[in-house]
């Protein structure tokens, strides 16, 4: 605090000193270094301060303002290309950082980049009109700072309502914070109160998504895309609706056009691999995937598609390319873990396991950096689940709920099976696949109010006051919300695998529900996570001991399920599965009460769209290679080993 008064008082000498000294007993200390580094750019010492943010990059990777910094030192070295990439690394971590958005607009001008300078421009000027407390708003929301965020937008909402773009933030805060049906509620009313205000509406087609509402989220869309013909954010929009109805034909051909009017643009490449790859045309995506490289070689995400289709091999060419990327300073840090895991699967595949589970350690150590992970937070919430779902509480609320016996929930671990057990299921003529629902973990974030991390969790314990018609709204909610995923057979697959946590809950809502429990075992099942770079969530996969910390939670509350709930969940083992699919196959359908039929041992030939990582994998019959992966890698993973030995010795094969 020292050093940053003298910084701000003008005393650049003192201010370094001051930065220095404390440097010495905390060398790692961001507010520290960054302080530093402002001094030497104040005082001419440009190499210097990008040392010193070098140095911050490796405490905190993810730290805007440091790239925003580093953009100032460039331009003043008259290093354009650099500054303009500091920069705009500094605006992808956090878009409030106005300064950023200011030298990019004039370095694009200056670059003969018009189109670019422009939309830096008008981004420049809208932040430059907010009041300084939404900027702040802004900024904390990149920031992760959700609390003191919200608590900020509201004080500004409450002395001027109807601010739109207070509105906006705080619906934004909302969807960070799962809050999905309030940040509807405020979204709509920014579009009925401002039409033409369309930063408000595109923000509304994303709430009415994560909502499940994809029609009206299609039809929203469709106003976009109408009012600004041609343009192409909101054609792509209109496009991505359309591939969570289904309508992938009407998607591709958007994807098609887009390219051909701008083949620069990488992300268009991605999004129309995704959809070929669900509906099948595999070939047509993996062509698709290779078109986003070559437009921008370090697109990690690129490569981490095709090596996420499982089925792909890496040409050495391919392979070279991304060790040189991977390489480069300028490379940012989500493209470096993207490419750190598609190199491990690319070495795996080769049989080079060293260096293969060295990138993928450091694919996971990159991703961890820019993640707040706190596995006692999520150890402490699957404690609360046992303390307060008891037998009790279920003896006293028997009967209560939705009298549905519709829903069927596949829950584990993610990589333990569950993709392949659905996808057995979903070929029968009386079940539907879906997806990974996110309803019911939303409901839980309903139930559990605003809190903040140190405030005491309102959910489970508040499942105790909660009466039968209360449960009976939130049955009723869900089947409403999730009937837009199902095509009119009796009974339906949510298949959102941490639902695990949420079993009590499930049971009060629906006490005719079937669960199944996806088990696979410990060393492959962690081994499998740790090498998965996931879309979103799944944090406590980044990391050997944290993965190991939640498998041993997770069992042990499968466990207190099965006490308190007897008979409720089936356990279905991915070995059992493998080796008798048969056997295992009229298991799951008897206790599901639908009659056997051929179709789900023939899985592999049921049409349907699958999003998930395992998508080839299930198009394939079973087989057996998958079960000891993980013993090519058995030297590098004593963390496992140590930290689940009791499971593994418990484990039934």
């Amino acid at each position: 605090m020292s050093a940053q008064q003298l910084l701000q008082d003008g005393k650049l000498q003192e201010a370094l000193k001051a930065a220095r000294q404390e440097l010495v007993d905390n060398p790692q200390d961001v507010d520290v270094l960054y302080c530093m580094a402002v001094s030497q750019r104040y005082l001419g010492q440009q190499y210097e301060a990008l040392q010193t943010l070098e140095q911050l990059n490796a405490v905190a990777p993810n730290y805007a303002r440091s790239f925003q910094e580093a953009g100032h030192n460039y331009k003043k070295l008259g290093d354009l290309d650099n500054a303009c990439q500091a920069y705009k690394r500094a605006v992808e971590l956090n878009r409030a950082l106005i300064a950023s958005w200011r030298e990019l607009a004039t370095i694009h001008q200056q670059q003969n980049a018009p189109r670019k300078s422009v939309a830096a421009k008008a981004e420049f000027e809208r932040l430059s009109k907010l009041p300084p407390e939404l900027v702040t708003v802004t900024s904390l929301m990149e920031e992760n700072k959700l609390y003191r965020a919200e608590k900020l937008c509201r004080d500004f909402l409450q002395k001027t309502p109807h601010h739109i773009e207070a509105m906006r933030l705080l619906a934004l805060l909302g969807m960070k914070l799962l809050v999905y049906d309030d940040a509807e509620f405020l979204l709509e009313s920014c579009v009925e109160l401002e039409p033409d205000y369309w930063l408000a509406r595109l923000d509304y087609v994303t709430v009415l998504q994560k909502r499940q509402k994809f029609e009206k989220a299609l039809e929203q869309a469709v106003i976009l895309r109408d009012t600004f013909p041609g343009n192409y954010v909101f054609d792509l929009t209109f496009a991505n609706q359309s591939v969570a109805i289904g309508n992938f034909d009407a998607a591709l051909e958007v994807y098609d056009r887009v390219i051909e009017a701008h083949p620069e643009f990488a992300q268009t490449f991605l999004a129309r691999g995704h959809a070929l790859k669900t509906v099948g045309r595999v070939e047509d995506g993996i062509d698709s995937y290779r078109g986003a490289y070559r437009v921008r070689k370090d697109f990690g995400d690129a490569y981490w598609s095709l090596a996420n289709l499982k089925t792909y091999r890496f040409t050495d060419e391919e392979i070279a390319q991304m060790r040189t990327q991977i390489e480069r300073a300028e490379t940012a840090i989500d493209d470096k873990y993207h490419l750190c895991f598609a190199l491990g699967k690319a070495l795996e595949d080769r049989k080079q396991y060293e260096e293969s589970f060295a990138f993928y350690e450091q694919g996971n150590e990159l991703r961890k950096s820019g993640l707040r992970y706190d596995p006692e937070r999520l150890e402490l919430a699957m404690q609360r689940q046992a303390e307060f779902c008891t037998e009790a509480l279920f003896r006293d609320k028997a009967g209560f709920g939705g009298d549905y016996s519709d829903p069927i929930f596949v829950v584990g671990l993610p990589r333990a099976g569950s993709t392949l057990l659905e996808q057995i299921l979903a070929s029968h003529s009386q079940i539907d696949g879906t997806m990974e629902l996110p309803n019911i973990i939303a409901t839980a974030h309903r139930l559990n109010g605003r809190r903040a991390v140190t405030e005491e969790a309102n959910y489970p314990k508040i499942l105790i006051d909660l009466n039968d018609e209360h449960f009976r709204k939130l049955a009723d909610a869900y089947i409403e919300d999730t009937a837009i995923h199902r095509k009119g057979a009796p009974k339906f697959i949510d298949k959102m695998p941490n639902n695990f946590m949420h079993v009590g809950l499930i049971h009060l809502m629906f006490p005719n529900a079937k669960v199944i429990d996806a088990r696979r075992h410990p060393m492959a099942c962690c081994f499998s996570g740790f090498k998965q770079l996931f879309a979103d969530g799944q944090e406590f996969t980044y990391g050997l001991d944290d993965i190991a910390r939640y498998y041993k939670s997770y069992v042990k509350l499968m466990e207190h399920w099965d006490e308190v709930l007897p008979g409720k969940v089936l356990r279905v083992h991915y070995e059992h599965v493998v080796a008798d699919a048969e056997r295992q196959v009229r298991r799951m359908l008897d206790y599901l009460d639908v009659p056997f039929e051929e179709a789900c041992l023939n899985f592999h030939q049921t049409d349907r769209s699958v999003r998930t990582p395992s998508s080839e994998q299930v198009r394939q019959p079973i087989y057996k290679g998958a079960l000891e992966q993980w013993r090519n890698f058995e030297p590098y993973l004593d963390a496992i080993k140590t930290g689940l030995a009791t499971e593994i010795a418990n484990y039934p094969i």
